[in-house]
């Protein structure tokens, strides 16, 4: 798949209903080759959460916006799958013939609302064929999808499935934290799922790979802990200010939606950094706790997936996705065609890790010469000391 369009992306806040969170848009014959009506469903949050929902969120608006077709977007009412599909049939019902669902959430829905609704199409933002087969098969699931046939379990003529290679964009920025000098870091994920440790066990291969560059593996600490949830509170806040305060902690990649805040609001009191997730929270977590807080943000290009994927639609090329369960990751030499990355923009660049040195890094990424293992059934061997906490509650 080749990276076709780059993001306007909006700033503003957007102010919502419970269940419809925009407007509708006009809709010109004129501009599309194909009838469409775009639906979004939050995965149980909503669109101001400066994360996956609000990335996904603009995408589709922008796009919608730019190409002169209707689009709405539904907040369930509850984080189930019960209330996740009836806002599938409330979308279908207002005249969705598209609906796009960010998160691996949406699994049970893909199992079963893609038959119901034949005629409309169904695309979701990181679900893989191990969510599939877990959903569908329950209890009784192995914990490998290769063991099925994952097409046996869900409707694939009008579905899209794809996920990220967010080891790598882990890998990026634990790489770019040690060159550009940090020696204490932490790691506060959200629920302890595989997305979230891929991004977590690439952030370790990329601090161990920077360490041994350096010689000075024996100089760098980890700390690593999921907080169960995705958003912040004061017993997740509590951990990351004895992480900054008491253990000297001078960086936390904080990956999972909000519970970005607690990493935040603890790094602000003592001087110390963070790291931003899925998308470039630099504006968004320094706007709230201070200029200069976040280092960089390990990102997937939600928005070149949506765009590619609805410009396809739009163009009678829907074949080339239906079925399908993409894995997408490094495509081009260049950064900023991937599919993973690191901002440009609001990296804090420093002499020790330039812009240059980042190219470089893509280039070996791209031509194979760095392989990151995806692979979340145990932590990766590194010659770094890592302190795994688990899981706070």
């Amino acid at each position: 798949m080749k990276k076709k369009v780059l993001a306007l992306m909006l700033t503003t806040v957007m102010v919502m209903s419970l269940t419809a969170c925009a407007s509708h848009i006009g809709h010109s014959d004129d501009t599309i080759t194909t009838e469409m009506n775009i639906a979004m469903i939050t995965d149980s949050g909503d669109v101001t959460d400066q994360g996956y929902n609000q990335a996904s969120y603009e995408a589709c608006r922008n796009w919608s916006e730019i190409n002169d077709v209707p689009f709405t977007c539904y907040k369930p009412e509850s984080d189930s799958d019960e209330a996740r599909n009836t806002s599938v049939d409330k979308a279908v019902a207002e005249g969705a013939d598209i609906i796009v669902m960010p998160g691996y959430l949406f699994a049970a829905t893909i199992v079963t609302q893609p038959e119901r609704y034949p005629s409309v199409k169904f695309v979701a933002l990181d679900v893989s064929a191990g969510d599939l087969c877990e959903k569908a098969v329950g209890e009784e699931y192995t914990g490998n999808p290769e063991d099925y046939s994952v097409t046996d379990y869900y409707h694939e003529e009008n579905v899209y499935c794809c996920t990220y290679q967010e080891e790598i964009s882990g890998y990026m920025v634990g790489y770019a934290a040690v060159k550009s000098g940090y020696r204490h870091l932490g790691f506060l994920g959200g629920v302890s799922a595989p997305v979230v440790h891929r991004y977590g066990y690439g952030y370790l291969q990329g601090i161990d790979a920077a360490a041994a560059e350096l010689g000075i593996t024996g100089e760098i600490e980890v700390e690593y802990i999921c907080g169960g949830q995705f958003y912040g509170d004061a017993d997740i806040t509590s951990v990351m200010d004895t992480w900054y305060s008491e253990k000297n902690v001078e960086i936390v990649f904080s990956c999972g939606g909000k519970i970005y805040t607690s990493a935040a609001e603890a790094a602000a009191k003592t001087g110390g950094k963070v790291i931003g997730v899925d998308s470039d929270q630099q504006p968004v977590i320094d706007g709230v706790y201070g200029q200069g807080l976040t280092v960089t943000s390990a990102m997937k290009d939600l928005t070149g997936t949506v765009n590619d994927v609805l410009t396809s639609i739009r163009d009678g090329r829907w074949s080339d996705y239906a079925g399908k369960i993409g894995n997408l990751g490094i495509v081009s030499e260049n950064p900023e065609e991937n599919y993973v990355q690191l901002p440009i923009r609001s990296t804090q660049w420093s002499d020790a890790f330039t812009e240059n040195d980042y190219n470089a890094l893509v280039k070996a990424m791209y031509s194979g010469e760095i392989v990151v293992s995806g692979d979340t059934s145990k932590m990766p061997v590194t010659d770094i000391r890592v302190t795994d906490y688990g899981i706070i509650k």
